[in-house]
């Protein structure tokens, strides 16, 4: 294939970016907005020796799953990439991506898959989901403000104040504000100069509150004439709360680090089930209210909470799962690296009268290495230990060092949630290959019309299927080997799987002393003359006597 060339080609098969994928003698070629089954005309843009790009020049044969787009920009806009897609064909499409990256990233086998795999949850409505958008400004050529979305892969804006996935409410927004840019003679950002003033809207609306939100990123500390936009805005039903956030980096970051509020309070309130939460303009929530309450539901269930649980959330940005998870649980740990989100959290703690959640500040990769270091030290060598870990990180996954402590820590279960099936699939392959199995496995479509899917994933420990009872005469047992029956790992896991109960190495040389079992002769013996040696307590001693008795030792 050669630039140019134009060609027909069926597509037979959909890449993990939804372009569609055809093949012209043997030679492979990427088609954006084309659908699996349709047969195409395209020009090669881009040819590299086994594959090229192209782009669609006209259908020549629809496919069965082609439909004709809500929005008049889908192919133009950045946004939407399988909107000319069958909304059950899209479905179909996230099943076998997440699919591919299993098998293909993970290692993990058709059969496997298979046996874990539950079908996608889907949207019964999949438009104006969308709870939150934030829309860039620009100039169009007559010198006017415009704002949109980028068009994909580039930052030329597209002007649309309708987009198909928002709230109806929108437009209205995105309309006064440039009404008032146009009479108050206000410029919008021009990233190629770093002059203008307006770079972006914010807009949040809470579906069950129906409380909106409107944060202005500005190139600058003050907004001009603001009580002109202020007075428009608050006509509209539902405004809560109008901010600023000064942005004046020259970067591709959206958000400015703080905000100010110019009318109404600094956040809006929102419902997910029965769970209020504040969100302010920095804090992260998730876009899709429909399908979050579907999702964390997912999550709560797989965690399968009996009132008894301590539970870490990594990642927890304003306490989202926490609070959920906390319903149900004994103790509810979360952690998060923005400040002002664990600020949110707590809040959000505190106005859901739920006391048994506490937050902590900082990248999840070392707050629980260190956490589980330090309980190490001031508990005797014991280790620390969590029921359930839920982990829900942002697109690159999990850092290997807390997956490793994930590991140490041998909760029952882990709970995966993911945006991203690839990092999922790489971070699945660690905790499989250190003791956890998959149990279930399931896509939540928080985003349709894109190629985007979340996935939840219940992990844990793996342990034999079946016990077998069998008679032995213990005549017949070699006694002396009765210390090397299980290790004092294994014994403090039985105990505090059983019991409950944490015990050092300490207690248990002194219980196995006791009962007469060899130990070795400095073997946790105190380092100075007339120490205070704390001795086993009697519950603990009991319940190491029966871990003995259970790996037949006594």
């Amino acid at each position: 294939m050669n630039k140019n060339d134009i060609v027909t080609v069926e597509i037979t098969d959909i890449g993990v970016s939804g372009e569609g994928i055809g093949h012209v003698d043997g030679y492979t070629l990427f088609i954006k907005d084309a659908v699996i089954g349709d047969v195409v005309e395209a020009k090669v843009m881009k040819a590299k020796k086994n594959y090229g790009y192209a782009r669609l020049m006209k259908v020549i044969t629809p496919s069965e799953y082609r439909v004709e787009p809500k929005c008049v920009f889908a192919r133009r806009c950045g946004g939407c990439q399988i909107q000319e897609m069958s909304y059950d064909r899209q479905l179909v499409f996230k099943d076998q991506k997440i699919r591919g990256n299993l098998e293909r990233i993970g290692g993990f086998t058709k059969d496997q898959i298979d046996t874990v795999m539950q079908p996608v949850v889907g949207m019964e409505h999949p438009f104006g989901y969308r709870n939150k958008a934030q829309f860039p400004f620009g100039t169009d050529k007559e010198g006017n403000p415009i704002t949109g979305f980028y068009a994909g892969r580039t930052h030329d804006i597209i002007a649309n104040t309708d987009c198909a996935l928002g709230v109806e409410q929108n437009k209205e927004i995105l309309e006064i504000i440039l009404r008032y840019m146009r009479e108050n003679k206000i410029k919008s950002y021009d990233e190629k100069t770093g002059k203008g003033l307006i770079r972006h809207a914010l807009i949040r609306y809470g579906f069950k509150t129906k409380e909106i939100m409107v944060c202005l990123v500005i190139n600058g500390k003050k907004l001009p004439k603001a009580e002109r936009l202020i007075e428009k805005l608050i006509q509209i039903e539902g405004m809560t709360s109008i901010t600023i956030s000064p942005n004046t980096r020259r970067d591709n970051v959206i958000m400015g680090d703080s905000y100010e509020i110019l009318w109404g309070q600094g956040y809006i309130t929102d419902y997910i089930g029965n769970v209020k939460y504040q969100i302010s303009p920095l804090s992260f929530y998730q876009v899709n209210p429909v399908q979050t309450e579907k999702l964390y539901g997912l999550a709560l269930e797989y965690a399968d909470l009996k009132g008894d649980e301590t539970v870490w959330d990594l990642y927890c940005g304003i306490g989202t799962i926490s609070l959920f998870l906390a319903q149900k649980a004994k103790q509810v740990y979360g952690v998060e690296i923005v400040p002002q989100a664990i600020d949110d959290a707590k809040e959000n703690a505190k106005i859901n009268a739920i006391d048994n959640a506490e937050f902590f500040v900082g990248k999840a990769e070392e707050v629980l290495p260190e956490y589980y270091a330090e309980y190490e030290r001031e508990h005797n060598g014991e280790t620390a230990h969590a029921d359930v870990i839920v982990v829900d990180p942002p697109r690159k996954g999990c850092d290997e060092t807390l997956l490793e402590t994930i590991v140490k820590m041998q909760p029952e279960k882990v709970v995966y949630v993911s945006c991203d099936s690839a990092t999922l699939a790489r971070d699945l392959k660690y905790l499989c290959a250190n003791g956890y199995e998959i149990k279930m496995c399931r896509g939540v479509d928080q985003f349709p019309q894109s190629v985007h899917v979340e996935t939840v994933v219940l992990l844990s420990q793996q342990k034999p299927d079946d016990t077998i009872e069998i008679d032995l005469d213990l005549d017949e047992l070699d006694a002396t080997s009765a210390e090397l029956k299980a290790t004092y790992q294994e014994i403090k896991d039985y105990v505090l799987k059983e019991f409950g109960l944490k015990v050092s190495n300490l207690y248990i040389s002194q219980i196995k002393r006791k009962c007469g079992i060899e130990v070795g002769e400095n073997y946790n013996l105190p380092k100075t003359e007339n120490p205070k040696v704390p001795q086993c307590p009697k519950e603990k001693e009991e319940a190491i006597k029966a871990a003995l008795k259970y790996f037949a030792m006594i």
